[in-house]
């Protein structure tokens, strides 16, 4: 079958992967479509360390077409949304209702797929740049059949990421002022997240001035190519502020630009390596600053909220798929993505 592997120097599209069934407690999903998230992008470019082959992708929706032992909840035939969440729901974290905390969904790469008769890595529990792969029955999410799978697939890392970044982690309330520097795929479901949760001002900051229609469209009330002018619009700074690009001097700006009490939320994902730094005295005012992985998200509740937003106009998903790609043309998707052409590209098979 055809997929995306990333063999530690390139990525390419191969035609010889095969991936083995599903067992106990596990899904076989039959993949529609897929979102290219820069996560996987920065796996190619080494921001993200990750054991090589890898099969790459990990925002996807399809069809189940088999299922494991145990597995009730989804039967062959059923629309899914990912996750990438392989949580284990039996720890404390999990019993919690913080799968996201889950010591065994970190960094415990599993090898489903070969090629050649060597063993490829599943990327983020996930892989959904392949034909078809196979998941822990948690991560499959049934969905209505009305969504298009080329809008769901975007559920399972922008939305969840996104959105559940101000609706889980940062908690923005009615009337609060948000400020999201990055209007990319992430930055724009924060944005419709600040807008469900009732944000009254809210401030998109990109750099490219063609991204303020969409941000509009989602959400902003406001729109800059820099932050500079952040405090002629919230004089005394704001409640939130979402870093959606991974850079330590828009971290830096994240901080300075909070009110009282206000709160830096860190989304994008710089190097392994990298240092920010802030001034201490900045933060007795109340100011924290919160890192978040994957929106804090319960996926089988939120994916499933999500559908039900979008099928009442609420959430936009179809917005954000500004360009399809067949999946032969993922070097093309990848250039258009990294280039910041496109919102989000969504591959297809």
């Amino acid at each position: 079958m055809r997929g995306v592997v990333f063999d530690g120097k390139r990525a390419e599209v191969v035609d010889d992967l095969t991936v083995r069934d599903p067992g106990p407690g596990e899904v076989r999903v039959a993949i529609a479509a897929a979102g290219l998230c820069h996560s996987d992008l920065s796996v190619v470019d080494g921001t993200i360390p990750f054991p090589v082959p890898v099969v790459l992708g990990h925002e996807g929706a399809g069809v189940v077409a088999e299922v494991g032992a145990g597995v009730r909840h989804v039967r062959p035939g059923d629309h899914v949304a990912l996750s990438t969440l392989a949580n284990c729901g039996a720890c404390a974290d999990c019993d919690r209702g913080r799968p996201t905390m889950c010591r065994r969904a970190i960094g415990r790469p599993t090898r489903p797929f070969s090629r050649g008769g060597r063993e490829v890595f599943q990327f983020a529990a996930n892989s959904a740049f392949a034909e078809q792969t196979v998941v822990k029955a948690v991560q499959a999410v049934r969905i209505p059949e009305d969504i298009p799978l080329t809008s769901a697939a975007l559920i399972g890392c922008g939305v969840l990421t996104g959105v559940g970044a101000v609706l889980n982690r940062a908690r923005v309330d009615r009337g609060d002022a948000v400020v999201v520097i990055g209007a990319g795929g992430i930055g724009l479901n924060v944005v419709q997240g600040a807008r469900i949760a009732g944000a009254t001002r809210i401030v998109a900051v990109d750099a490219n001035p063609e991204k303020e229609a969409v941000a509009r469209r989602f959400g902003a009330t406001h729109f800059l190519s820099s932050v500079d002018g952040v405090r002629d619009i919230l004089p005394t700074g704001a409640d939130h502020a979402f870093e959606c690009v991974g850079r330590v001097d828009l971290i830096r700006q994240a901080v300075d630009l909070l009110d009282r009490h206000g709160q830096a939320v860190l989304l994008g994902v710089p190097a392994a390596t990298a240092e920010a730094s802030f001034l201490v005295s900045s933060l007795y005012l109340d100011k924290s600053i919160l890192g978040c992985r994957y929106g804090s998200s319960r996926p089988q509740r939120d994916i499933a909220l999500y559908a039900d937003l979008y099928r009442e106009g609420r959430l936009l998903l179809d917005e954000l798929v500004t360009a399809t790609y067949p999946v032969e043309d993922f070097a093309k998707a990848a250039q258009d993505a990294g280039e910041g052409r496109v919102a989000r590209a969504v591959l297809t098979f």
